[in-house]
Order: C-alpha cells, then sequence, then structure tokens
C-alpha cells in the first residue's frame, strides 16, 4: 500500500512493502538537495533497457535506466514523467535498485533484467519490487506497434489492453507487475496514482506538452 509522508515539509510517496528501506517517491517541486546529504547518482535516462551498478566516485553512466545500489555512501534516484518507476529491494542483502520503465523500457524487459542483475550479480532471492506512480490504464493510449511490442513481453496477457472508441489503452504498470510476476517475483506493490489525472502532486509528459520537469524515485542503503 502506498501511502504519503513528508520529508522537510515536502510531501512525498511511499511504499509500506519497503518500510524500513529508505526510499520515497518525490512529488512536484521537490528538490532532492534539500533533503539528501550524501553523494548523489543519477544516470543519463534515455529510454533504454541498460543496467549499470553504482560506484563510488563515479558519475557518468551514459544510456542508462536502471541502476543497483550496494553501498551505504551514495544516493540512487532516477526521473520520471509518466513512465513507470520501479524501485527494489532485497532486505537480506541490502541491495537495492531503481528503474525507469517507458513502453521502450517496457518491451526491453528492464524490470526482469534489473532483477536478473541483482540475482546474479549479487545472489538476491528475496527481492520486493514497488511500482511507483505513471500513467494509467485510464490514460494511456498508443499504436498498434507499441501495443504489439508490449504485449509479447508476457505470457498472460488478461486485463493489460483494452480497445476503446477505436483506440488502443495499456495498462503500463500492470505490464511491468506482469513480467515481474513471471520471472518470480512475488511481493509487488502498485501505485494506484495516474501522473496525468493527479497532476497536481506529479509531473506529466502528455499532459504538460512535453514538460521537462521530473519527480523522482529515490533509495539510499
Amino acid at each position: 500500500m502506498f501511502y504519503f509522508d513528508e520529508i522537510n515539509g515536502k510531501k512525498v510517496l511511499k511504499s509500506t512493502l519497503l518500510d524500513g528501506a529508505n526510499h520515497f517517491f518525490t512529488t512536484r517541486g521537490y528538490a532532492l538537495s534539500d533533503v539528501v546529504s550524501g553523494e548523489l547518482v543519477h544516470p543519463t535516462q534515455t529510454h533504454t533497457s541498460h543496467i549499470e551498478i553504482a560506484q563510488i566516485g563515479k558519475s557518468d553512466y551514459p544510456d542508462t535506466d536502471g541502476m543497483i545500489l550496494t553501498n551505504k555512501e551514495q544516493t540512487l534516484y532516477l526521473n520520471f514523467a509518466d513512465c513507470t518507476p520501479l524501485i527494489f529491494y532485497d532486505f537480506e542483502k541490502n541491495i537495492a535498485a531503481v528503474s525507469h520503465a517507458g513502453w521502450r523500457g517496457t518491451a526491453g524487459l528492464i524490470a526482469v533484467k534489473t532483477v536478473e542483475k541483482m540475482r546474479n550479480e549479487f545472489g538476491c532471492e528475496n527481492i520486493k519490487c514497488a511500482i511507483g506512480p505513471a500513467i494509467g490504464f485510464c490514460c494511456y493510449n498508443v499504436g498498434e506497434d507499441v501495443y504489439r511490442q508490449l504485449m509479447a513481453t508476457v505470457k498472460n496477457q488478461d486485463g493489460l489492453a483494452e480497445i476503446r472508441n477505436g483506440d488502443i489503452f495499456v495498462n503500463l504498470k500492470a505490464i511491468n507487475k506482469r513480467q515481474l510476476e513471471e520471472a518470480g517475483i512475488k511481493e509487488i506493490d502498485v501505485c494506484p496514482y495516474c501522473t496525468v489525472c493527479n497532476n497536481e502532486l506529479f509531473y506529466s509528459y502528455r499532459k504538460e506538452n512535453g514538460t521537462k520537469l521530473r519527480h523522482c524515485a529515490v533509495i539510499k542503503l
């Protein structure tokens, strides 16, 4: 279940599934530098399915849309405005990750690839995932090519798309959840907020005509 909290007077969104982990999703008008101490790590996001491991002292992560955090010195964050944010955490290993899943990242299975890298590199077997605020099933209409690419990523396609007045609508958060379930992840919390419908709380690329402003998914071990 998702709930609102405050950090230094600023509203943030958290998941009860990850309570105990230092995580949050920011809302509008939030400056991370105002509330986060330590080294901030942020990749250059380009809608890939490429994942890197954060390294102390390294700041350049080109064409990277998923990052794994293994140290306590850094704070990891990625930016969003309609795309799906995913925060992963293994409490036993104390290893976390954040991934950016727009339709391209979702079609490229970035959520599953993040899990696989956590498993293969660090032996993570108890990964939990919080899927944050993103464009909802209510508002996300796509073309047939995008629809086909997304549907090809899951075995069970039930309930993930529908046609309304001739337009195809897909549930991007649910597709990522289904991908993770089919990859063996059992504990997943999905945020109910649509960034388009709740534009007063979150930035929306679609609603705001290509805004360059972003909210963040943040994790620190």
